[in-house]
């Protein structure tokens, strides 16, 4: 997997929400009018999008996205995603990088419900996002006003041409009273997101919240080398107040550069900035003391008992690399 690397001029909605678009999570593209070019599945890619000079298939130059032929008649191109969960939709990217001379002037976007795979043809699409003009080799987002959940988004580009990424930023629904087991109130696919994290250098915070084990060193969360006193951190809001009674933290392919010990705060908190969690969060009382840590192996602890909680602070010490965190509960009644 290629670095992903942190857009400093994305929207909150980009840097803090899930992608429900994130084929780790169990989205995909299921229908198109056309990928002559470039198979529609490269769209969903979570890695940055690359351009490989002299790189040509049997179709012609290979392309890092979706990429339909050159449209001869009426009408335009689409794509139908369907999401990893059904989810509001607080924005999306719309990424063209790597797209100069052949991506389309404009997109549009719509949502619908569907229990079916590709929905069908007597499936209410509402609109979310009005055709809107798009530039080559860009990235474009757009903030979303839509409370309803949808399965499925349908990308139009008009008339025809590239589309390097789509990215569909929002959370996923999940009715926590049917879970009568235990369940991962720091992951992603539940609703869990990163509040804040005091550095990204290496790695996005929001790798922490992924399923399954981290791919290679780059899929992960890592800080740079600290150089003066202290220690890292990143403030997970939880998918729903939960009593937590496990914690796992995996240090997947963090060899030489895993942390020497982590450690966690929790509170439940309602309401507040980016800023006021991230001071009060220092004050927390811990949810798990401090743990000594091992390189690419999974950690397993019992949470210190508290109660109901709504976010973590997860410190490590003094920086480095974390794969996964996961926190294992009963959501609070």
């Amino acid at each position: 997997m290629a670095l992903v690397t942190l857009d400093l001029d994305a929207p909150a909605f980009a840097r803090r929400s899930t992608n429900l678009a994130d084929p780790r999570l169990g989205a995909a593209t299921v229908a198109c009018s056309d990928d002559f070019f470039a198979d529609m599945q490269r769209m969903l890619d979570p890695a940055e999008p690359v351009f490989i000079p002299g790189k040509y298939d049997t179709h012609g130059k290979w392309m890092d996205g979706w990429e339909s032929r050159r449209k001869r008649g009426p009408g335009n191109d689409w794509c139908i995603v369907k999401l990893a969960r059904a989810g509001q939709i607080y924005g999306v990217e719309i990424d063209t990088r790597h797209f100069t001379g052949n991506y389309p002037p404009g997109a549009s976007l719509e949502a619908c419900c569907s229990e079916a795979d590709i929905p069908g043809a007597d499936s209410e699409w509402a609109p979310l996002l009005p055709a809107m003009p798009l530039a080559g080799n860009s990235r474009h987002y757009h903030a979303i006003d839509n409370s309803q959940a949808w399965t499925h988004v349908r990308l139009s580009i008009y008339p025809d041409g590239g589309i390097a990424r789509l990215r569909v930023y929002g959370r996923p629904s999940v009715d926590f009273s049917r879970h009568g087991a235990e369940v991962d109130f720091a992951a992603a696919i539940n609703g869990a997101s990163i509040v804040a994290a005091n550095n990204e250098h290496f790695g996005l915070a929001n790798s922490l919240l992924l399923p399954g084990r981290g791919a290679n060193m780059g899929d992960g969360w890592e800080t740079r080398r600290r150089r003066e006193p202290g220690n890292d951190w990143v403030i997970i809001a939880l998918a729903a107040p939960a009593l937590i009674e496990r914690v796992e933290v995996d240090t997947a392919h963090f060899k030489g550069n895993y942390p020497d010990s982590c450690s966690l705060q929790a509170a439940r908190m309602s309401g507040g900035t980016e800023q006021s969690l991230i001071t009060q969060s220092m004050f927390w009382p811990e949810l798990l003391a401090p743990q000594k840590l091992h390189m690419d192996a999974e950690h397993h602890f019992a949470s210190i008992a508290m109660g109901p909680i709504t976010h973590v602070r997860f410190n490590i010490f003094p920086d480095g690399g974390v794969s996964r965190l996961r926190l294992f509960g009963k959501a609070a009644t």
